[in-house]
């Protein structure tokens, strides 16, 4: 029989809430109990998901071997250091901490009493992203659009570090290179923050990142376009879908056609169907919840020892970026 392991969550807010469903619906996993400063909703939580409320961080921490942390950005420091000094492992939600210092601080706490420390950027558990991660692509260019209206979470941060962050650590892990310049516009709407930013990324590798995110749009636009000298690939991260065209499997057709054109054997282009002329297709995509795909990363590093999907270092990573992003946007941003 494998090892059944304790948890909690700390912050029972809309994360906290479904971290704690996901938690008491794995087979390996016992739900021990929860924690918020709003008892409300604490208790809310533990009656639907039959476990325990307590009334500090330190008696969870004493009865856990891994937690959640789904609190708001700024306390992420101060209760994962709780825990973590307690031998606790944390699952901290996005992003890892306000700071690069504080994450620094986070990584070598975890470090320090042999832990697991990992980010909750569940967008890198999205079925697209987990097919497109198995092919091991080399980016030359890679452009992203995260857009959406409002949702009053997160408010304590910048757009950056609300909702750019999660396309910051997906081109990080696709690029796999250092920065080496990023030039960055951003606008403040309604807040004391950036609500829309663009961040063009260049890497010491010669590819290329332009980023797009904002919390101020009527509707939800989630994609990724990646580049490379021998694919070209499309992701909707809403519908978690993906396609893939081949240079290898399109060039002939298309220059077949090109020379056409130019001899004068196809006399309108316009009526060119191109979408026709590529041979695509499909990510190969599971059908797996991402939030319990990155909870099961989570129990596996836990239990095993392993270094994490995304671990305390990725998210460092990604908080590092954001950072140099909103500095490059200038005081004009606000």
């Amino acid at each position: 029989m494998s090892e059944i392991t304790a948890v909690g969550v700390i912050g029972c807010g809309r994360m906290g809430k479904l971290h704690a469903r996901v938690y008491s619906q794995m087979p390996n996993v016992r739900l021990v109990g929860v924690y918020d400063t709003f008892a409300a909703n604490a208790r809310a939580v533990a009656e639907q998901f039959k476990c325990r409320v307590f009334d500090s961080v330190e008696d969870l921490a004493k009865e856990v071997q891994a937690v959640t942390i789904a609190t708001p950005t700024e306390n992420h420091l101060a209760v994962a250091s709780i825990c973590m000094n307690a031998g606790v492992s944390c699952l901290i939600e996005k992003p890892l901490a306000r700071s690069i210092a504080e994450c620094r601080e986070l990584v070598c706490l975890a470090k320090k009493h042999n832990v697991t420390l990992q980010v909750g950027h569940v967008e890198r558990f999205n079925p697209a992203i987990r097919a497109l991660a198995k092919l091991n692509v080399e980016p030359r260019f890679v452009e992203t659009v995260r857009v959406s209206p409002l949702t009053f979470r997160s408010i304590d941060v910048g757009v950056v570090l609300d909702v750019m962050i999660h396309d910051i650590d997906i081109v990080l892990s696709l690029v796999k290179s250092p920065v080496k310049d990023v030039q960055a516009s951003g606008v403040s709407v309604i807040g004391t923050s950036e609500d829309v930013c663009n961040a063009r990324v260049i890497f010491e590798n010669g590819c290329v990142a332009n980023l797009t995110g904002s919390r101020m749009a009527y509707k939800v636009d989630r994609r990724l376009r990646v580049a490379t000298t021998d694919a070209w690939i499309a992701i909707d991260y809403a519908k978690k879908q993906g396609i893939v065209w081949r240079r290898s499997d399109n060039v002939d057709a298309i220059r077949e056609t090109v020379a056409k054109v130019r001899a004068g054997e196809i006399t309108d282009p316009t009526k060119l169907n191109y979408s026709e002329l590529l041979k695509r297709e499909p990510l190969n995509i599971d059908d797996v919840e991402p939030l319990r795909a990155e909870q099961d990363a989570f129990i596996e590093a836990v239990t095993t020892g392993s270094r994490p999907i995304v671990s305390g270092e990725d998210g460092m990573a990604a908080v590092e970026l954001a950072e140099r992003i909103v500095k490059a946007m200038g005081p004009t941003a606000i």
